[in-house]
């Protein structure tokens, strides 16, 4: 089988960072009257948000017109409280009203990010239904989990939060900077050189971040990947008192995961400070200037006062800004991750005259089949069998010399590289991928069962299956008698992976689960290897019990398990060497004979 991906992480940039934030926008379009709603409600904020300075501004023009004219008639209390009160109340209200606003804006973009949430890891689910299974092969399964979770959760909490910041930040910046040339273009000269030079700057840091985040995402997805590997193999790791190994690797990869986040981090983290000192310079450069045309007369607190406040209203979101673009291009790493997942290639599809497969007899028929998971490492090499209808096929060879590549070929989890594999008299191709799938029944040595009841475990491939055929089907595996001295009989719930029960009990429970799906054709893998030997004498039995009338295909290392196939066909380097019953094969005392030799040395 093709190996893991590799543990190093991608080392590749965002390469499409337009295409991507068009992706993301279009998961948004789908609630775009909602965010249309939240963007006007951000922009009434954000007017009321931009209304205080200029009431704090008149508030103060009447006490330097009070002060001025106690100056002037060398009295006291010509302050106009009522005006200043008027002003102050005025500035509560705007304030008051643009948080109620700006809160309703964060619950409702909030919501839209968890449905968005919601829609993409259905996206990505299904997408995960339909891929081949070259892809789980090459793929580690904890990267694939992190971008089913991780990736996605960056993504939608930066939708959650920085989109709405992004919104009324430029809403302050553009209405700050129409106030201010409003106020005075004076002052306004005073600070504009900062603009060009904080657009240089996050320009110039975005060339430098954005790639690192992309690491970052990636070597995430290796160290979750490695993770889920250690947890899933937990007990060999015992056994073989491998902790320190194990810790060791896991720390180098945590190291390397660790160093990507602090190097983007590190990096990211230095634009707001460094945004914020070239504002204050500006902030530096008004008071000065201020000074001068205050004692100049071209201008008054009044002005000075506003122009200040909206200065800071100017440079505060500018600072948000390039803190928050740190957080959109970690989050554009991540979409970047899941839409390159998406973009995967899909099984494929079946075609306009694909035909369902119904009534299936069961004949099927390899002829001259070449295949190899890479182009130029051929496993399977001139492979050609027949079966007819009911006939068992048993397929013996050394480990690793295509037994179970048939098999998957046989179910199409890959295609013939050249060759032809057909049912029924007609190529498996031209049938629907689903129809030639439902007609096997398989049971394989990795055993698979889910979080659910053993009902539900023995059931599932039998839609509406009733209580009577699943212990039929139960007696039959030989398993009956272990569920009823279970607490809750059929309704015990395994844990994930059938972690409460026995590998053999679980090997019952699949051979149970294809008794009871009832199909033309049998697939075999192993299906024995984890039972003791008297009870496989028994399944052994039942198992032939549910072989009549079925094409059955079945791969064993104990030949004796399949003396009585009506043919076996023994591989080896992915050739077919031999092939006949077992008395044919014994007396031709060739590599068949070597085989079931060795086993009784």
């Amino acid at each position: 089988m093709p190996g893991k991906g590799d543990r190093g992480g991608e080392k590749r940039r965002p390469k499409d960072t337009k295409g991507t934030l068009i992706r993301i926008i279009k998961y948004l379009a789908v609630y775009k009257w909602v965010v249309l709603g939240l963007v006007a409600l951000a922009f009434l904020s954000n007017l009321g948000n931009l209304a205080g300075p200029k009431l704090a501004g008149e508030a103060i023009g009447i006490v330097e017109e009070g002060f001025n004219r106690n100056r002037d008639t060398g009295t006291t209390g010509n302050v106009d409280m009522a005006g200043v009160t008027y002003y102050a109340v005025q500035m509560l209200i705007f304030y008051v009203g643009s948080s109620l606003l700006s809160f309703l804006v964060s619950i409702g973009m909030a919501r839209v990010a968890r449905r968005i949430a919601n829609h993409m890891r259905r996206d990505v689910f299904h997408k995960l239904m339909v891929m081949p299974v070259s892809f789980f092969d090459k793929n580690q399964a904890g990267d694939i989990i992190s971008r089913v979770s991780y990736d996605v959760d960056v993504v939608t909490t930066s939708l959650s939060s920085d989109v709405v910041q992004i919104i009324t930040s430029l809403v302050t910046v553009v209405g700050s900077f129409v106030m201010m040339v409003i106020i005075s273009p004076p002052l306004l000269a005073c600070m504009i050189f900062t603009i060009p030079v904080s657009i240089w700057f996050t320009r110039y840091m975005s060339k430098k971040t954005r790639p690192l985040y992309s690491k970052r995402s990636a070597a995430y997805g290796t160290m979750n990947g490695f993770a889920e590997e250690m947890f899933s193999g937990q007990k060999t790791i015992l056994a073989y008192a491998n902790e320190d190994r194990v810790t060791e690797n896991f720390s180098a990869i945590n190291r390397s995961a660790a160093e990507a986040y602090k190097n983007s981090d590190s990096l990211g983290v230095t634009m707001g400070p460094t945004i914020g000192m070239i504002n204050n310079f500006g902030l530096s450069a008004i008071g000065m200037g201020g000074a001068v045309l205050y004692l100049l007369k071209i201008v008054g607190l009044t002005q000075i006062s506003s122009f200040v406040l909206y200065s800071r209203k100017f440079s505060g979101p500018i600072n948000e800004i390039s803190n928050i673009i740190n957080e959109i291009y970690s989050a554009l790493a991540a979409a970047e991750r899941v839409f390159q997942f998406l973009d995967e290639p899909e099984e494929p599809k079946d075609g306009p005259e694909a035909a369902r497969l119904t009534d299936c007899k069961g004949a099927v028929s390899v002829e001259n089949v070449n295949f190899g998971y890479t182009r130029d490492k051929m496993i399977l090499k001139n492979v050609s069998l027949d079966a007819q209808p009911g006939q068992t096929v048993a397929i013996v060879g050394p480990t690793g010399a295509g037994k179970t590549t048939i098999i998957n070929l046989l179910m199409r989890f890959y295609d013939v590289n050249s060759g032809s594999i057909s049912v029924d008299g007609r190529e498996s191709r031209t049938y629907t991928m689903d129809s030639l799938r439902r007609s096997y029944a398989m049971v394989l040595q990795d055993t698979w069962v889910f979080n659910g009841t053993i009902f539900d475990n023995i059931a599932y491939g039998k839609e509406n299956a009733t209580q009577e055929e699943v212990v039929v089907a139960a007696k039959a595996a030989m398993i009956h008698s272990y569920i009823m001295r279970l607490p809750e009989g059929y309704n015990t719930v395994i844990s994930e992976d059938g972690g409460n029960i026995s590998k053999g009990q679980k090997q019952l429970l699949t051979i149970a689960r294809a008794m009871l799906y009832n199909t033309s054709m049998l697939i075999l893998d192993e299906a024995t290897s984890n039972v003791d030997t008297t009870t496989e004498r028994q399944v052994q039995k039942a198992i032939r019990g549910i072989m009549k009338g079925r094409t059955s295909f079945v791969i064993a290392h104990r030949l004796s398990t399949v003396q009585n196939a009506d043919r076996i066909l023994v591989i080896d380097h992915g050739e077919v060497v031999e092939q006949g019953t077992h008395q044919e094969l014994m007396a031709l005392q060739g590599f068949y004979y070597k085989l079931y030799a060795s086993q009784y040395e």
